[in-house]
């Protein structure tokens, strides 16, 4: 028996490359439900990222390796930050080798855009949510104009191996109902959560005890 999250309760979002934990976010449950989890990010929530990220993502310095090659030497370490400026909703749903999220500027309560991350189907940890970012990304903009993001990085991750083949042909045949959600404005990106606001008395969550615990 499936045991849900409640609305209000914190929860870790986790990227997961051999049997180790990549990333971590801690976020707030908005909705879990058996066809839906809806998971909220906030500045100031705890996250851990691996030390190579301010260098391969954020600098794109590769001199030292990049992304897939850093995760399987299995010689990263975590580094713990607050996330930064941007609201975001995460939108998940069993099997599907993407998630739908939507990005506010935090301060001024701004929509930015929607988005499309393409990543693992997600499996139910003991502190959340287990998935891995392909890098493969969708912006789609509030007037539904959209334009892909990170290709580069994507190929990059099939070339090296860190990218199987198995997860390609998921994302591959992801794409017919990705743009079909988009050309019909399917929600949730038919604009019902733009004016969505997170409880008040809802604060920044903290990593767990365990988390990094597979």
């Amino acid at each position: 028996m499936t045991n849900y999250w409640e609305a209000g309760e914190n929860c870790v979002v986790r990227g997961i490359v051999n049997n180790r934990v990549w990333m971590a976010e801690s976020v707030i449950v908005v909705k879990d439900k058996p066809d839906e989890t809806v998971l909220l990010l906030i500045p100031g929530a705890q996250c851990a990222f691996p030390e190579g990220y301010w260098r391969w993502k954020k600098n794109r310095d590769t001199s030292q390796g990049t992304r897939w090659q850093e995760a399987k030497s299995d010689h990263f370490t975590l580094r713990e930050f607050a996330w930064e400026r941007n609201r975001i909703l995460m939108f998940l749903e069993p099997e599907k080798y993407y998630s739908c999220f939507m990005f506010w500027n935090h301060v001024s309560g701004q929509f930015n855009c929607y988005y499309i991350n393409f990543q693992l189907p997600y499996q139910r940890s003991h502190c959340g949510f287990d998935t891995l970012d392909l890098d493969l990304d969708i912006v789609i903009d509030p007037q539904y104009h959209w334009e892909w993001k990170d290709e580069d990085d994507y190929q990059d991750g099939i070339r090296e191996g860190g990218i199987q083949d198995e997860w390609v042909k998921g994302i591959e045949q992801s794409r017919e109902e990705v743009f079909d959600r988009i050309s019909k404005r399917s929600y949730p990106l038919d604009g019902s959560w733009h004016h969505w606001q997170p409880v008040l008395t809802w604060l920044p969550p903290k990593l767990p005890e365990k988390w990094q615990i597979i």
